[in-house]
Order: structure tokens, then sequence, then C-alpha cells
């Protein structure tokens, strides 16, 4: 039996130049280096066109929680434990409450519009990029446009990238792992 490969965690003695340059920048924005952002380090091109696409989209027409509830059910449908982590963190720092987190990651939300939003990502994120026409007309009848459809797709996009890199690193989770769905 071949033994499976350890995926290193770079970290700022031992990252690239290019990527040392990077967490140099996080460790100033965020206090650190999380272990997913610095296991994309293996590859300053992608780490830093993920730090752009991300930072891009908060400019966007979705506000902190919305993004949130957006990576929180994304996570959830890619069973992505360290996103689930990170997300259920950064969610409660956005004001959502450990219910609500939870309900979220089930598809639930009292406010009809994050439902819609967190439907159709749900949607999109469980059929491969092809959602539910219901779930569009939802969307669309909750007040959204094509605007929003498409930023929606991109940060499903960027969420389901750092999943993708979770399942395929298992980088050690360093954050409080979030709570099993009952």
């Amino acid at each position: 039996m071949k033994k499976m490969k350890t995926i290193t965690i770079p970290t700022l003695e031992t990252a690239v130049p290019e990527s040392k340059v990077l967490f140099e920048q996080m460790i100033k924005h965020l206090g650190k280096v999380p272990n997913l952002y610095a296991v994309m380090g293996h590859s300053p091109i992608a780490l830093k066109a993920f730090l752009d696409f991300e930072s891009t989209l908060t400019k966007g027409v979705f506000n902190g929680k919305e993004r949130e509830a957006i990576s929180l059910i994304v996570s959830e449908v890619n069973h992505c434990e360290y996103c689930l982590a990170a997300h259920s963190l950064v969610a409660a720092k956005h004001g959502f409450s450990n219910d609500e987190i939870l309900a979220i990651r089930k598809g639930e939300a009292s406010n009809p519009k994050l439902k819609a939003v967190i439907s159709l990502a749900k949607s999109i994120a469980s059929n491969k990029g092809k959602a539910d026409q219901h779930f569009l007309d939802e969307f669309f009848e909750s007040g959204y446009d094509e605007k929003a459809l498409i930023e929606l797709i991109s940060l499903i996009s960027i969420r389901t990238f750092t999943n993708f890199v979770f399942a395929n690193t298992k980088v050690a989770i360093d954050f409080p792992l979030a709570p099993a769905l009952s």
C-alpha cells in the first residue's frame, strides 16, 4: 500500500519570496496566516489570485453577513470542515447567532431575502453549477438582478476553491471546530 503524501504548510520562514510578501500582508491584516491560505502559498500565483478575487467581491452587492451565509452553505454542501470552522467564527463576528449559523448550514433563514440567496447558492453548489429553476425564480422575485446572480456565482466559485484545497490537502484546522449538524 502506497503512503499518502503529506502536504506541508509553508511558514513565513519557508515560503517562497512571493508568498512571503502575501503572508506578511495577511499577518498585518488578520494577525496570522491561516493554514489554508498558507498551503495555497505553495503557488504564489494561485494565492494572489484568490486574495484579489476575494477582496474584489467585498465591493459587490452582497454585504459581509450575506457573504458569510453563502460561504457557510457552500462549505456545508462540500463538507469542508476547515471552511465551516473559519466561516462560523467570522459569521458570528458579523452578528449571526450560533442558532442562525446552524440554520444557514441547513439551508434555512428567517429573513426571506437571505433564504432566497442561500437556497440558490445551495442549489448551484449541489448541482455542479446548474441551479433548480425554482430557486433562480425565487432569487429574482426577492429583488435580486443579473448582477447579483453573477456575483453569487463568483462567491460560490471562490468558496468551492477553498473547499477543494482543503479536501485535497487536509491541512490542519486552526479555528474552533464547527459543531456537527443534528
